[in-house]
């Protein structure tokens, strides 16, 4: 007999041998029917895992995360066997599970269409019906490879050939389909009640450019039909929610193709919410002890050799030659001229700032920041609307300072941070990650294991003595340093990082920089990297998902339009136009010579907070006829009496705030 020591403590007795499964049914029939997989000793695995020595075990279902892992990924493979018994021809790439679904990449001579979507709906039916047993073996390396090219599988030879040589090579086999996997999966196909093919898309092999384009079909999959139409219905009201949509529709961005992908054109209102937005982070940031720098959008590539950008960044840099025979730019690094780049960020500039100036240990901490534009070479994949472009703006900025001060000015980034997504209303849809380094994939980071694991033990103690609830992730620290990463999910369910939180143990030292101690011996100092509103264009598309299009007043574009009933009453209406301009109101007037019904439409359907109906009876009265977004109709109200509450309302909801948060840590920094 062995001991399993449950979740809850408890320790249970099987015998040796026994799988994941019994130990599921020893513990309650119900859990046993339940079970999707399970962790042993952390490990995730599937129910038919033997148990051959004590160890820990936790059962997973469709509630956690692990058990939607198993269950979508069996429904991969489900995906991919109907495209088989359909397109015999079809080669398989990759099938794995992901947030809310599942997709499979195919190499197949044209795409998809939706009556093949229904086709393919229609097989995976049938392999439901059919219950089949899903089973796990190993083979070696030359019987793995020799089985995938049998059944002429190359990008399956591909991975395998790619592998490490000690890797474990398993198979699922499932009726007559036998696919590369690591696992896990379910038992059965009879368990995938429930499932919807959703989207068909490109998808460059392994993600890069230089590969052939696939065709890549996702779906998503629950136990119950009902679980799956709630998730429908979700989705449908996500894409009238999506930034993509709304964010043009209500004139905020545009694009074109002459200009190209991830490079976003910014109309009028858009611009105007970008503006509100940088003013208000640099004002505040100044009240928080921060120097403004400008510094250029590229450099010499000396800059990022030093940085070590150069190494572990280089493929996500636009990188310039200047040609020394006159003859324009030349892209690329390997012909005769000076190499530039695009700056990818702003830290290398600021350290040089900093280094134009001898420091004492009494400057310190150096609070800088910028308005940072940057730019990155991703992948015509990866790039979606505002959430992701090639050129984008960031609140950068950087504190230097002594050792002693790193947990105080770490704490008061935190608050600077939390304070920002309380006044954008979005602080409660905030979740934290601790990004660390992975010790297995050096060649991704600054390969020092000493210094690496003493930062992320000091950056655990910060936040847990700033009492910050957060996840631990490996593998998704800067290449110079941990983060915490504020996390947030689109309407789509795919979580975006909005701010970063960085200490860097690695670039003070390559950039020699200093400052002089009290011992008068000079010291390195340690640096924060950390934004604290992120890329406006990122979080710009999180507000406009989050509001609908329905800014609130300090960052609605324009706060109140006025409609005159006719255009008699135009001068009138300019009137008070100028007053409402004067007071700080972004006011404008639909003088256009239409039905008044028409305006008010138009007004409601680009969510302007205000509009304000205006003829003979309020010109005589000196009123205003005011509805408002979230109440209506609110009759008629004195002129001066509605532009003292815009005004009230504005700075209520932020000025006002934003100035006593300040004066409240004017003495905390």
């Amino acid at each position: 007999m062995i001991n399993i020591t449950l979740k809850d403590g408890n320790v249970i007795e099987l015998e040796k041998g026994s799988t994941v499964k019994d130990a599921a049914f020893a513990i309650s029939s119900g859990l046993g029917r339940a079970a999707m997989a399970g962790r042993v000793n952390g490990e995730r695995v599937d129910l038919r895992f033997p148990l051959e020595e004590d160890c820990t075990l936790e059962i997973r279902t469709f509630d956690d995360e692990d058990g939607q892992h198993a269950f979508r990924h069996t429904s991969s493979h489900i995906l991919a066997l109907a495209v088989k018994r359909l397109y015999p021809e079809v080669k398989l790439a990759i099938g794995p599970a992901i947030a809310d679904g599942y997709y499979y990449d195919f190499d197949k001579e044209g795409s998809f269409s939706a009556e093949d979507l229904l086709k393919i709906e229609e097989e995976m039916k049938k392999i439901v019906k059919e219950d089949l047993k899903l089973e796990r073996y190993t083979l070696s390396r030359e019987e793995a490879i020799a089985l995938m090219k049998e059944i002429d599988e190359p990008y399956k030879v591909e991975l395998i050939e790619d592998l490490p040589e000690d890797e474990v090579l398993s198979f699922y086999k499932m009726g007559e389909f036998v696919d590369l996997c690591a696992g896990p999966h379910i038992t059965s196909t009879k368990l995938v009640k429930a499932f919807k093919l959703t989207q068909v898309a490109g998808a460059y092999w392994r993600g890069s450019e230089k590969n052939k384009m696939l065709t890549r079909i996702y779906g998503t999959s629950f136990p119950k039909k009902a679980d799956l139409d709630e998730y429908l219905l979700r989705v449908e009201e996500a894409k009238k929610r999506d930034h993509n949509k709304i964010g043009r529709e209500l004139g905020i961005f545009t694009s074109s193709e002459l200009i190209g992908q991830g490079l976003p054109l910014f109309k009028k209102n858009g611009t105007k919410i970008l503006q509100v937005m940088k003013r208000f982070i640099e004002d505040l940031e100044e009240s928080r002890g921060y120097e403004f720098t400008q510094t250029p959008l590229m450099s010499k590539s000396d800059l990022f050799k030093i940085s070590g950008h150069w190494d572990h960044y280089k493929d996500g840099m636009f990188i310039m030659c200047q040609d020394p025979h006159g003859h324009g730019d030349l892209f690329g690094d390997d012909v005769e001229g000076e190499v530039m780049a695009l700056r990818p960020m702003t830290c290398p500039f600021q350290f040089a700032i900093y280094n134009s100036d001898q420091h004492s240990y009494r400057d310190l901490p150096v609070r800088m920041g910028e308005t940072s534009t940057l730019f990155r070479n991703e992948s015509s994949g990866e790039m979606h609307g505002l959430t992701r472009v090639r050129q984008f703006t960031i609140s950068e900025g950087h504190l230097i300072v002594r050792p002693d001060q790193l947990e105080e000015e770490f704490k008061g980034v935190l608050d600077l941070t939390n304070y920002v997504m309380e006044v954008l209303g979005i602080k409660d849809d905030i979740t934290y990650r601790f990004s660390k380094w992975d010790p297995k994939d050096t060649h991704k980071y600054i390969n020092n294991p000493e210094a690496w694991e003493a930062t992320q033990n000091t950056m655990r103690e910060i936040l847990d003595h700033a009492g910050v609830n957060y996840v631990e992730a490996d593998g998704e620290a800067a290449f110079y340093g941990p983060k915490l990463d504020l996390q947030m999910k689109n309407v789509h369910g795919k979580e975006d990082t909005i701010i970063t939180v960085q200490i860097d143990f690695a670039l003070p030292g390559r950039f020699n920089m200093t400052y002089v101690d009290k011992d008068g011996q000079k010291k390195h100092p340690i640096v924060i990297h950390r934004t604290s509103i992120g890329c406006y264009e990122r979080t710009l598309a999180i507000l406009i998902e989050k509001y609908a299009g329905a800014m609130p007043l300090w960052l609605a574009p324009v706060q109140v339009r006025l409609l005159p009933i006719s255009e008699k009453y135009h001068d009138y209406v300019e009137e008070v136009l100028a007053l409402m301009k004067k007071k700080g109101i972004r006011a404008e007037m639909d003088e256009r010579n239409e039905k008044i019904g028409y305006k008010i439409r138009e007004a409601r359907n680009e969510r302007i907070p205000y509009f304000v109906v205006i003829g003979e009876q309020e010109q005589q009265d000196g009123t205003l006829s005011v509805t408002s977004r979230e109440k209506g109709d609110e009759g008629k109200v004195s002129m001066e009496d509605f532009i003292n509450r815009i005004v009230m309302e504005d700075e209520t909801k932020f000025n006002y705030h934003f100035a006593e948060k300040a004066d409240e840590t004017k003495g905390e920094n």
